[in-house]
């Protein structure tokens, strides 16, 4: 009977260790974890072909509208259901974007939308993936923001109009 006792003893003890070290692991963070990195809530992605261009947090792309003015948006109703509006009202950004060229604007529809340089920002629906720019250069009016280059001359929007 006493090694029967040993024996259900040992087992036991295993059982509570085994227990004790998986709690262990799952609530036990060292001391030394590096803090989580910035969460940007604007930031840029770089492709052949267009070179850097303005995302979200998750990296969808953002579009300019030609038809907009600096602090206005013209886009209609059916516009904006399929090149939906962007707004985040904390903008934070890597150090190679400047923070004081993103503002917000009121919509004539009394909606806030996010601006880069005055100019409105955009997702496009048929963009379905982080790093998607299906939508550059559609009907000559809608495109990505090189920050680099970004507004385009005035007679590039005079040529995407006509």
């Amino acid at each position: 009977m006493k090694r029967i006792l040993s024996h259900h003893n040992t087992y036991l003890v295993g059982m509570l260790a085994m227990l004790l070290l998986a709690v262990t692991a799952c609530t036990y963070a060292p001391a030394s974890t590096p803090a989580p990195a910035n969460s940007y809530t604007i930031m840029t992605m770089s492709k052949t072909g267009i070179g850097d261009y303005l995302v979200d947090a998750k990296g969808m792309t953002l579009y300019y509208f030609t038809k907009d003015t600096v602090g206005k948006s013209n886009a209609s109703d059916a516009v904006i259901a399929i090149w939906p509006i962007f707004y985040v009202a904390d903008i934070v950004v890597p150090s190679n974007l400047n923070a004081s060229d993103f503002g917000t604007i009121t919509r004539g529809d009394g909606k806030m939308q996010t601006t880069y340089k005055g100019w409105p920002l955009y997702y496009y629906i048929k963009d379905l993936a982080a790093g998607d720019t299906v939508g550059q250069g559609v009907n000559g009016i809608w495109f990505v923001i090189n920050p680099q280059s970004f507004p385009p001359p005035r007679q590039y929007f005079l040529l995407a109009s006509s």
